[in-house]
């Protein structure tokens, strides 16, 4: 008997990333080619991939890139999974695909797993059905989020967050984290056996140590308190100094209470904090472009203690100075020539 094929609609909007798009349709819709292809690929479930937008024909998607979606939401009755892509805007605005909101709605009610990758959260987080639940978004689009939905509780350093009594709300982080969305789901229905020999076969590998190392530091700056942004200012260009802290607190000719206070509200973490994500972004980039050693980055950007700054860097961005260095550097087969 053959097996009953599991659908999924790829969501398409003008928003869209078509790289997203092309590439889980591609992924997932090749099953049925894999089983001859692919070594030692258990049987699997296919996937039935369909594009789904607000109506089926041509549509221009991010990067005025055309597509062409299969059906309208309207003429899909049951579906298994719902896939939204990463979608491409400054901002995001509520209410303009109201029916499709709705449609999402009525198909988890009736047992579909709502996927998103990257900023495709928004759209599915318009149902409400997301409030309450752990999700994951590209860190640049975090705090936009969270003013839009601040009942969605949000981690953008997690590659994948499952959430929901049935894990029926998948998240994947940055966009390009899809494989990780694409592996997961391949695992879910089809088993690890079938998950591995994909990924062998594309090459596609798990973002295990999550999207933290991804994540450039930025520190808050629309707070509106005129003499912490002084204090940030001045910390951007003397945070490996001795003492920063110490010294722009008396820079600020606020009592030191109230300082630590205002900096605090203001930025959303302490000083001290503060400064060590300014040094430690540094340490990241003095990393990625020079061949300097990483006790010697530690010192030049304010740590003495070689030790102390490993461990620091470890529980900042997940991956210890050699691993992010190995990770970010452009290797040498790809380095621009010498003039």
């Amino acid at each position: 008997m053959k097996p009953r094929s599991t659908h999924v609609s790829l969501i398409a909007i003008p928003e869209a990333s078509a790289s997203v798009l092309f590439g889980m349709y591609d992924l997932m819709n090749a099953f049925p080619q894999m089983q001859d292809i692919i070594p030692g690929l258990p049987k699997i479930t296919p996937f039935q991939v369909e594009v789904v937008g607000e109506a089926a024909g041509a549509l221009v998607v991010a990067g005025g890139t055309p597509i062409q979606v299969h059906r309208g939401f309207r003429d899909v009755d049951h579906t298994d999974i719902i896939i939204v892509p990463a979608l491409v805007m400054q901002t995001w605005k509520t209410g303009r695909y109201g029916g499709l909101v709705d449609w999402l709605a009525r198909q988890h009610d009736a047992g579909a797993t709502l996927c998103s990758a990257c900023s495709g959260i928004f759209l599915i987080a318009e149902t409400g059905l997301l409030d309450g639940q752990r999700s994951t978004v590209h860190w640049s689009y975090g705090p936009h989020f969270r003013s839009i939905f601040p009942k969605v509780p949000v981690f953008p350093e997690q590659t994948l967050t499952i959430a929901g009594e049935r894990q029926q709300f998948v998240s994947c982080g940055a966009s390009m984290s899809w494989h990780d969305l694409a592996l997961y789901l391949v695992t879910r229905h089809n088993g690890e056996a079938a998950a591995r020999a994909v990924a062998k076969f594309y090459a596609l590998q798990w973002h295990r140590d999550g999207l933290q190392p991804f994540i450039t530091f930025e520190g808050r700056r629309d707070h509106g308190d005129a003499a912490i942004l002084e204090a940030q200012n001045w910390l951007a260009t003397h945070y490996s100094v001795a003492d920063p802290v110490e010294q722009v607190v008396r820079q600020s000719s606020l009592a030191e209470r109230t300082f630590k206070r205002r900096f605090t509200k203001a930025t959303g973490l302490a000083p001290l904090a503060y400064v060590q994500q300014l040094r430690i972004e540094e340490a990241k980039r003095r990393l990625e472009v020079t061949r300097d050693a990483a006790d010697e980055i530690g010192w030049q950007v304010g740590y003495e203690d070689p030790a102390f700054f490993r461990r620091l860097f470890k529980r900042v961005t997940g991956l210890s100075p050699g691993s992010y260095r190995r990770q970010f550097q452009i290797p040498a087969y790809a380095a621009a020539p010498a003039d």
